[in-house]
């Protein structure tokens, strides 16, 4: 299945009747416009302010995502088999410096940490290849191959990546594939890692959670076209790479081009809970479903002490409508789940990987983490009844919903997607 995602943008001509007025009086009355390419005074000034009350200079975050590095590709890009770039290596070195005053400030970070790329080292053991697609491929070694978790968005990207890490780390056949919940960008790149000849041969599991395939199939083949449409406007996909374009998508860097896609799978983990065995390595599966996807799951690696939240817990306040109409969320399950994770795997947990985004090393930073992003959650749904409840329609709802404090503390729960 092949998805090319463009769109076109259509102007709206208002043609409006009323008194006459002469041309010179009507400009004078208009603000000055500024020129394109350069923020009104109110831009600038609101961007300002908004550095000026978050605490923009704290490395934390820029420290998580540069550990472990190990390589990047060395290609100027990833292209598809008829030479089409997939994927500009360097379509992002424009971020540089501090923010511009076209930019929301806190976005421009956001967008510096997400545009790093490579392979970098989780722990011992597992590894991410970050910053080529929308999402983030996890490799876990297994007794005799490669583990991969979640094989990107499209064919060309994930074999990319998995050639980055046969070259960085050595050449191991793909024992097993887990996707971790319904979305294309999780599963779309799965024939850039395996074949069906590896599953029919090899034996190579592919693992979902339960309710995966009636999800993917709703999503991307019965509304595929209407969603995909809106997903290249939601993504700013068409627009150029520039401080006055398209900046960043908030989870990665962008959406690739290329081919999406599909292996279904050999086996849907039942929940609401499951423990597996999986090429050696103990996987204690957490039912996820309803929240961030309909279909979805996390899992804890007893071995590695490390906590994979899928994109349940990411790196951002997540939408719990998105612009490109996927299914609405339901943001009391979505705090509940990671409060449940939270109590159970917070203080075994040494690391918190997810599907987007880098890790979070250190029990306590990895608690902290859990905690804010299930109170992020929590507080929009609660806040949102509350007003609803006091008469406010959706509009004026919204409008009451102001930032709790902890938004000024800690970035991951800002919204930077969409």
């Amino acid at each position: 299945m092949r998805q090319y995602l463009t769109a076109g943008l259509a102007g709206l001509i208002c043609a409006c009747s009323g008194p006459q007025v002469d041309s010179a009086e009507r400009e004078a009355d208009l603000p000055i416009a500024p020129a394109a390419g350069i923020a009104s005074t109110t831009t600038a000034e609101a961007n300002r302010a908004l550095a000026n009350r978050l605490p923009i200079d704290d490395r934390r975050d820029f420290e998580n995502a540069e550990r472990g590095y190990l390589a990047s590709i060395e290609a100027p890009a990833i292209y598809d088999a008829e030479g089409n770039v997939v994927w500009q290596i360097d379509q992002f070195d424009f971020l540089d410096g501090p923010a511009p005053d076209t930019v929301n400030p806190s976005l421009w970070r956001q967008a510096k940490l997400v545009s790093k790329h490579g392979i970098f080292e989780v722990t011992d053991g597992i590894w991410q290849v970050r910053g080529y697609d929308l999402s983030v491929m996890t490799i876990i070694r297994g007794d005799t191959g490669w583990i991969i978790i979640d094989p990107l968005t499209t064919i060309e990207t994930a074999s990319a990546s998995l050639e980055l890490v046969q070259s960085t780390l050595g050449e191991r056949p793909v024992s097993a594939v887990l996707y971790t919940h319904s979305h294309g960008d999780h599963f779309g790149g799965v024939r850039g890692v395996i074949s069906d000849a590896d599953i029919a041969e090899r034996g190579v599991q592919v693992i979902a959670p339960h309710g995966f395939s009636e999800e993917a199939v709703s999503e991307n083949v019965l509304a595929g076209n209407h969603m995909g449409r809106r997903a290249a406007m939601m993504f700013g996909n068409t627009l150029p790479r520039s401080a006055t374009g398209h900046v960043s998508s908030g989870l990665v860097a962008s959406l690739p081009s290329g081919t999406l896609s599909l292996i279904l799978p050999t086996e849907e983990s039942p929940g609401p809970s499951a423990t597996r065995i999986i090429d050696g390595i103990t996987f204690n599966f957490i039912d996820a479903a309803g929240t961030e996807a309909p279909a979805e799951f996390m899992f804890y690696l007893p071995e590695f002490r490390a906590l994979c939240t899928a994109e349940v817990a990411t790196g951002t306040f997540h939408n719990v409508l998105t612009p490109r109409g996927a299914k609405a969320r339901n943001a009391l399950t979505w705090s509940q789940v990671i409060d449940d994770v939270l109590h159970t795997y917070g203080d075994s947990s040494d690391v918190i990987f997810a599907s987007h985004h880098w890790p979070v090393w250190e029990m306590e930073n990895v608690t902290s983490f859990l905690r804010r992003q299930r109170d992020i959650y929590r507080y929009v749904h609660d806040a949102t009844l509350r007003a609803a409840n006091a008469g406010a329609g959706m509009h004026e709802a919204a409008e009451a919903v102001t930032e709790p404090g902890f938004q000024t503390e800690t970035f991951n729960t800002r919204g930077y997607y969409g």
